[in-house]
């Protein structure tokens, strides 16, 4: 991944570096929070820290804030962008840890270009910390320029869909192209590559050139190399090619060349407008297509250096926001859905109100239970057919005092939900017993400790059991989650949904709404995947028709 964004980058192909240095980043912190590749972990003791779910989730956040940072040098931009489209389950701590996190990147970064302006590292010592500085060009607007700035919003949030549709479009055909093996893979690659180069190199041919300003010096106008404004390109000694000086140079002079007033330089079909109107097109465009407000806001004053541009920027983000929500979602929201991933959306459609998690848990496999003192077998043999990642263990034959109005005999009782995880560790570890019986407290913890419990990654292929183990018992009471979060059949999917992202749970209980004699203490579970808004629309379809309405 690193090594193709260097190459892609320095290519020149049309591609983005926020992107990629998200997915790095956030590649980065995972690795460090496991302690390296699952064939080559590194097993240090501090590394226990990260052992949990909702460290290991902060780290990637912070990770993919420290991208955004590392991408446009914005490091409070990188903090907001990491609140407004990564962060799932927001924290107090977690502010102040990815706020850490970008301020490192920046350290990091101020002294890279310190020490590569002596001009060994080519061109990415050159432009400063701040990527299109023009705070020494003052911005004037007036009422009367608020209609083409309202322009500009509405025209960035109808480009900006239209460019999700296609872009949608193009990522199942890639799917498609991707699925068939790694030459069909390499064949896209190189396609793209050749298809971008004859498009930077054929389209200035259909530029006319114009002569250079008579008041500039004749080593500026017009240049040659990859630096430098006013490329030659075909034109003759004296003239410049503008299309040319915005395609073949570098993304940070091309965006520093189109954000100062510089209306006489370019043609109008050359470019969008001059200075003021290309910043608020730019960033028009960025919000039609990520719906991002606030983060965006804050990267662009960051990139730009100039607090002229704050209010008319607000303006412009929330018009296009507005417009580009009319059509269809973010792109991040279209990638999650192609991919398959279980992010949960911030608020439950209204039509979620009208159906109950019993309805939707019976719509799904039986759920799969075990005792409380379970054989190895069965162990092995669930682990192996199935793919969840937690059990409901269940107690059979409890005595329940009959004044509750229970039968006394033959009851069964939720003892609570253990992890895959911690049954494949307990075959690893083979903490079998040759009969059926419950296991004190010292035996417990002389075979497990904390670190072990939290540690993942371990799968049933790689556990051996014998036949002889297979007839052998284990109490999982121990191993269990004797308070996993638990709801009644009747409540809603809605509800469900705000509990899941409010409290940030993996997995979700359904009980029975009556507890009576000789009913299963489990109606079902349900997860992050079963909650995803198209999943539900799959088993119940007459939903479809009145998603968007309002509940009254």
């Amino acid at each position: 991944m690193i090594i193709g964004s260097i190459g892609a980058v320095s290519a020149g192909l049309d591609l983005g570096k926020e992107g990629p240095l998200v997915h790095i980043g956030s590649c980065f912190a995972s690795l460090l929070g496991q302690g390296g590749p699952d064939n080559y972990r590194v097993k240090w003791r501090w590394l226990r820290y990260f052992n949990n779910d909702r460290d290991k989730r902060d780290l990637i956040t912070c990770g993919s804030s420290s991208g955004v940072c590392a991408a446009f040098r914005a490091p409070v931009g990188g903090v907001l962008f990491a609140l407004e489209e990564v962060a799932t389950w927001w924290r107090s701590a977690l502010l102040w840890r990815t706020f850490f996190s970008t301020a490192v990147v920046v350290v990091v970064l101020r002294a890279a270009i310190e020490t590569c302006k002596s001009g060994y590292c080519g061109l990415f010592g050159h432009g400063g910390l701040i990527m299109f500085d023009v705070s020494g060009v003052e911005v004037t607007y007036h009422a009367a320029d608020l209609i083409p700035v309202a322009v500009i919003g509405v025209l960035g949030g109808l480009l900006g869909s239209l460019y999700n549709y296609a872009l949608h479009k193009v990522l199942k055909v890639y799917n498609v192209i991707n699925k068939k093996g790694k030459m069909h893979k390499l064949l896209l690659a190189l396609s793209v590559s050749i298809f971008t180069s004859v498009c930077l190199y054929g389209l200035p041919f259909l530029a006319q050139c114009r002569p250079c300003d008579p008041s500039l010096f004749d080593s500026s106008c017009p240049s040659t190399g990859r630096e430098g404004n006013f490329k030659q390109f075909n034109c003759p000694k004296g003239h410049y090619n503008d299309l040319a000086t915005l395609l073949l140079t570098t993304n940070d002079d091309a965006v520093r060349n189109i954000s100062i007033n510089t209306a006489s330089e370019f043609s109008i079909l050359s470019l969008i407008d001059q200075g003021l109107y290309a910043v608020l097109g730019a960033s028009s465009l960025m919000a039609g297509s990520m719906r991002m407000t606030v983060s965006l806001c804050v990267i662009f004053l960051e990139l730009t250096n100039n607090l002229l541009l704050l209010p008319i920027t607000m303006l412009v983000l929330l018009i296009a926001k507005t417009v580009g929500d009319c059509f269809n979602p973010s792109i991040y929201e279209i990638i999650l859905e192609l991919k398959g991933l279980p992010f949960l959306d911030a608020n439950p459609e209204p039509w979620m109100r009208n159906i109950t998690v019993g309805e939707l848990a019976d719509v799904k496999p039986a759920v799969v239970t075990l005792n409380g003192i379970e054989r190895v077998g069965r162990i092995v043999e669930v682990l192996k057919n199935t793919t969840h990642n937690g059990f409901p263990v269940v107690d059979s034959g409890i005595t329940i005092n009959p004044t509750l109005g229970s039968s006394p005999n033959g009851a069964n009782e939720l003892h609570g939900l253990i992890l895959r995880a911690h049954l494949i560790l307990a075959l690893k570890k083979k903490w079998f017993l040759p009969e059926p019986r419950r296991t004190e407290d010292w035996e417990v913890r002389k075979e497990f400790t904390s670190i072990d419990l939290a540690e993942r990654g371990t799968t049933i292929q790689e556990v051996t059991v014998t036949k002889a183990e297979m007839a052998m018992y284990i109490d999982l009471h121990p191993l269990t989650n004797m308070t996993p979060y638990t709801v009644v059949e009747s409540m809603s999917v809605a509800k469900a949904l705000v509990l899941f992202r409010q409290v940030g749970l993996r997995h979700m209980l359904i009980l029975p709404k009556y507890q009576a004699a000789g009913v299963f203490p489990v109606v079902g579970i349900l997860t992050r995947q079963d909650l995803i808004a198209h999943n539900i629309l799959d088993v119940f379809p007459h939903l479809s028709s009145s998603k968007g309405k309002k509940s009254h």
